[in-house]
């Protein structure tokens, strides 16, 4: 029953299991076992009517009967779907006419003959056909394939180790990339174990764990009719500061954090007593400042191990030597004989009048 589907990875593994189509109402069931995300109640079947004025005087209205499937060879859906009838012609605001809607399975309209779109959405996924209604004869079913399948997203540190759904964030992007270099976005702020309908193709992934720099990218691919489960390997972990005026001893209040990969550059700062932090795997350096001193350990980060850095009040910074020109020289009032040691420096002679008078050359004028 179940089979593994190929998956095109980005250089970090991600386990990939896919639930195979069942052949009858099996298919659906395995939407049914997850949170689905844009999910509505279960609701009785409803019976749209064509708006009010916009059938022409007279007209028959003719019943159409519509069902969708997610495949061509798939037995039709019986819940979550959202049905749309617009009118060809745009109305004066250049967008086309809403005739009528449905929500829940299988839909049955009652529209005046004449040309129609008819558009069917299930979560992400949906579909569009021109629909002709006839004046006379028979009405087909229509039948609208969605092409479409469901991606259940999760995330596991290391090897093995779980994730808190709450520290997760999944975002959907089209595998396409634009001429802007970026690439359209399908669906932000995606939880863990949550089923997302989306139509067959292979989606970007972006998993975000915690909010710093624990990022990872894959591609995947979604099969109409399957229901996708990838759980993404993160290499990163939760790390937890303490400054400390002893080993295990209680953590100080009132301290800034930094935190700096080995290259030098600021990826968390915090200021509280307890800052936990996650981060991908390396090596790392925290920084922590405390009634103006400043304390630094050197630490490394390895995937899947959370833990609890240390940073020991003895472990300040070296202060900078200071430089001569920074020094600040105080003079001693006349007359404060040296301190013991030292010898006196020898005092400079008051310049005479003389001195002070310009010689020969001078124009002669008075100092007064």
């Amino acid at each position: 029953m179940f089979g593994i589907s190929p998956l095109a990875r980005t250089g970090l593994a991600i386990a990939l299991m896919v639930l195979m189509p069942v052949v009858g109402a099996g298919a659906q069931d395995a939407f049914k076992d997850f949170k689905q995300l844009d999910s509505t109640s279960k609701m009785p079947k409803l019976n749209a009517f064509i708006a009010p004025g916009t059938a022409p005087e007279g007209a028959k209205l003719r019943d159409v009967a519509m069902e969708a499937k997610l495949t061509a060879d798939g037995t039709p859906v019986e819940d979550g779907l959202s049905w749309y009838v617009f009118s060809p012609i745009a109305g004066a605001d250049g967008k086309l006419p809403l005739i009528a809607s449905a929500k829940g399975g299988p839909a049955a309209f009652q529209l005046a003959p004449g040309d129609y779109f008819v558009n069917v959405s299930f979560g992400r996924a949906g579909v569009t056909k021109k629909l002709t209604v006839p004046a006379d004869g028979e009405v087909d079913k229509q039948v609208m394939v969605l092409d479409a399948g469901g991606l259940l997203l999760n995330a596991v540190s290391g090897t093995d180790a779980r994730i808190r759904p709450d520290q997760l964030s999944f975002s959907i992007y089209s595998s396409e990339v634009r001429d802007d270099g970026e690439r359209g976005l399908v669906l932000a702020d995606v939880s863990p174990n949550t089923v997302v309908r989306l139509n067959a193709g292979t989606y970007h992934i972006v998993s975000e764990y915690g909010s710093v720099n624990a990022v990872i990218r894959a591609d995947i691919q979604v099969e109409a009719g399957k229901l996708t489960e990838a759980t993404i390997q993160h290499r990163a972990a939760q790390m937890t500061f303490k400054l400390v005026s002893e080993a295990g001893g209680e953590a100080i209040a009132d301290t800034a954090w930094s935190i700096l990969t080995a290259a030098g550059d600021s990826v968390g700062e915090s200021v509280s007593a307890f800052p936990t932090m996650v981060l991908a795997e390396g090596e790392y350096s925290a920084i922590a400042r405390n009634k103006d001193k400043i304390y630094q350990r050197d630490f490394k980060v390895v995937a899947g191990r959370n833990t609890d850095v240390e940073v020991l009040m003895k472990d300040q910074q070296p202060q900078q030597p200071e430089s001569p020109a920074a020094r600040t020289v105080q003079q001693a009032p006349a007359g404060t004989p040296p301190p013991p040691g030292v010898q006196a420096a020898p005092e400079e002679p008051l310049p005479s009048y003389e001195q002070l008078v310009p010689q020969g050359g001078g124009d002669g004028a008075s100092l007064d």
